[in-house]
């Protein structure tokens, strides 16, 4: 490849060019579920996301030599996790999409780069999204023969070449598992949460619409107690746990939302949603009033069979004392005997996390079926590398 022009987004056609490419790109790929363009936009919209600022980030396009489109990539630095838990400061890429040609890759990851050195960032963390893990997070590096979940990456498989040829390398693994909800618990976790059901102490809820202000706020406490110390992770405020739960909303399912409690205070959650890319790979990335009209019917009609475990979290104090037990038993009764679903996944269990991951594989038919892998690359070549910390202690919440 000769020559290759690269430019800023700064203006509506640019945003436009950057949301459209990946159409051209996967257009032969029959796995590919294009995104909702109000998803990817939302990202960079300093009215919507709250992390986003006029200058804490960028998006590039590349273009060959008729200037036909051939990359993409966004840069952003999280001022909440930019040196949490790093012995340097790390700025986040992704958005990534490239044609199979190392020169062009090469060329979004240096702008990124030269972006961040400008910023005094010394290393850069992707493809990751600029915002909660809950989306857009991490490299797909196995599961390319299967659909993606809704706000999951999705790419080709040359992708993890292209960032480990540059100098990228594992930072951690985050596992998708798969799993047929009529499968019954082991007999173990069964005995466990029967203990648990019978300490008058403890109760389990699913979420109700009609009190969405409480769920809301026991969602931070929880999410806070269980995710805020780990590493790259910061606290949530209760702006943005409104965010989070209201952009749920429209798929929000109350039998497959769970919280558990202990003397009222609250300690853990399974959040599900039905997984609504069935539904959404229908709509070419536009939900408007048609698209609407094609989810409600879909909706109605109870015609997903799919559900997708968003987040898990037990409040330390509470860790293996069966909570965990209790709650996913009482989850996946409700969904077999008052739902419609019949297959589930749990997405983004972290590799650094194995407690976690011995808790799912017990299920029987648990099948890991994807990963995603966030890699990380050090500006400073001779300085010494260190992956993500396996945990050891406080350990179940993926």
């Amino acid at each position: 490849m000769h020559i290759m022009i690269i430019q800023q987004v700064i203006d509506t056609q640019g945003a436009t060019d950057f949301i459209k490419f990946p159409v051209y790109l996967y257009k032969k790929n029959p796995y590919w579920i294009r995104p909702l363009d109000k998803d990817i936009q939302s990202v960079f919209d300093i009215k919507k996301n709250t992390i986003a600022k006029k200058d804490n980030f960028m998006r590039w396009m590349l273009f060959d030599e008729q200037k036909k489109p051939i990359g993409r990539i966004a840069a952003f630095v999280n001022a909440k996790t930019v040196n949490k838990n790093n012995e340097y400061p790390v700025g986040g890429i992704g958005f990534f999409e490239c044609i199979d040609n190392q020169e062009a890759a090469n060329l979004l990851f240096d702008t990124a780069k030269i972006w961040f050195q400008e910023k005094e960032i010394e290393a850069m963390e992707g493809p990751i999204n600029f915002g909660d893990r809950d989306k857009f997070w991490g490299l797909l590096t196995k599961g390319f023969d299967q659909e993606p979940n809704y706000l999951a990456n999705f790419n080709f498989s040359y992708y993890q070449n292209l960032f480990e040829n540059y100098g990228f390398k594992l930072y951690f693994n985050q596992f998708t598992f798969k799993r047929d909800i009529l499968l019954k618990l082991p007999d173990e976790y069964l005995i466990t949460a029967n203990q648990i059901f019978q300490n008058p102490d403890y109760k389990f809820e699913h979420l109700r619409k009609k009190n969405l202000e409480k769920y809301t706020d026991d969602f931070r406490i929880i999410y806070n107690k269980a995710w805020a110390k780990h590493l790259g992770v910061s606290e949530m405020k209760s702006r943005q746990a409104k965010a989070i739960i209201n952009s749920l909303l429209p798929v929000l399912d109350e039998k497959v939302a769970w919280f558990g409690y202990h003397k009222n205070e609250p300690i853990a959650f399974f959040i599900s949603v039905p997984e609504v890319n069935q539904v959404f790979k229908h709509l070419n990335g536009k939900l408007n009033l048609w698209g609407k009209l094609i989810f409600l019917k879909q909706k109605l009609l109870k015609t997903n069979k799919k559900l997708l475990g968003i987040i898990f979290g037990v409040v330390p104090k509470y860790d293996g004392k069966g909570v965990t037990h209790a709650l996913t038993h009482i989850a996946r009764k409700t969904m077999e005997e008052e739902t419609n679903y019949r297959f589930f996944e749990m997405h983004g269990i972290g590799d650094f996390n194995p407690a976690m991951i011995k808790l799912v594989t017990k299920f029987k038919g648990s099948e890991k079926s994807k990963i995603h892998t966030t890699y990380r690359y050090v500006f400073d070549r001779n300085r010494p590398y260190k992956r993500m910390p396996i945990k050891t202690k406080d350990k179940k919440h993926a």
